[in-house]
């Protein structure tokens, strides 16, 4: 097992805790580099390895594993590209297990987005399930600090409409700001992880719909009533129809 860390060591390298050397074993079958993200993966999903914990040396890993540095560079390399591990350089550099970040699965779906793999409307479908989904828990939980934040979201869009300076960026931070509001970090992580394929099928609603936002900001402006009284029959239909508007504007 990993060594157990303290709440201040695991994001320096100097009291960052080092990974038991015997938890990784020899690899003969596959790409070899591949084998070896993968049984990392496995340690850190087990517990074995955990966000901040130091990986042996280069070299250790390599006798380890039984494989060539060449190997063990790409398998390090694999592990940085997917947010498994941060390379850090110097006396107390070394490879530091992080915590997987949504914004890498938004960045795929945003990919498939691009690529047309899914399109707007299929964004949008997802969000009409899930967004309207959780407004009974943002009802029922949202304190009066959240309710602040989205009035400030606000009163910032309205400044932009104002100057002509309105952009859907500020329309995400609504919504992202709605998911915090629910208090359950699954459901945050879930919308976050969306924050890049919601932005380019805002967007393409935008083109379809360029006064978009006006309207858009009204709503948000009595979701934010409607919340604050508790009713969330009336915060549900308003985010309902905010978003059948926009699955409108985004349909082939």
């Amino acid at each position: 097992m990993a060594a157990s860390k303290d709440s201040a060591g695991t994001a320096r390298g100097a009291s960052s805790p080092t990974a038991e050397p015997d938890l990784f074993g020899k690899v003969s079958v596959g790409r070899m580099s591949e084998v070896i993200v993968d049984q990392i993966r496995d340690l850190m999903r087990d517990g074995q390895l955990r966000p901040g914990d130091r990986l042996p040396p280069e070299r250790e890993l390599c006798e380890r594993f039984g494989v060539s540095r060449v190997t063990m560079r790409e398998a390090l390399r694999m592990l940085e590209s997917a947010s498994l591990v941060e390379i850090r350089v110097g006396a107390r550099g070394g490879a530091f297990v992080t915590a997987p970040s949504s914004s890498r699965v938004g960045e795929g779906l945003a990919d498939l987005l691009t690529l047309s793999v899914i399109g707007a409307a299929d964004v949008t479908e997802v969000r009409m399930i899930l967004e309207a989904g959780i407004v009974p828990l943002v009802c029922e939980r949202a304190t009066e600090e959240d309710l602040a934040a989205l009035e400030k979201i606000c009163e910032r869009s309205e400044a932009a409409l104002r100057a002509g300076e309105y952009s859907m960026d500020m329309s995400l931070e609504f919504h992202t700001a709605v998911a915090q509001a629910t208090h359950n970090p699954a459901l945050v992580m879930l919308v976050e992880s969306f924050r890049g394929p919601i932005l380019m099928s805002l967007q393409q609603a935008k083109d379809a719909a360029p006064e978009m936002g006006t309207l858009g900001t009204k709503e948000h402006e009595e979701f934010i009533e409607a919340v604050r009284r508790r009713d969330a029959d009336e915060a549900s239909r308003i985010m309902r129809e905010h978003l059948a508007r926009t699955a409108q504007r985004v349909q082939p």
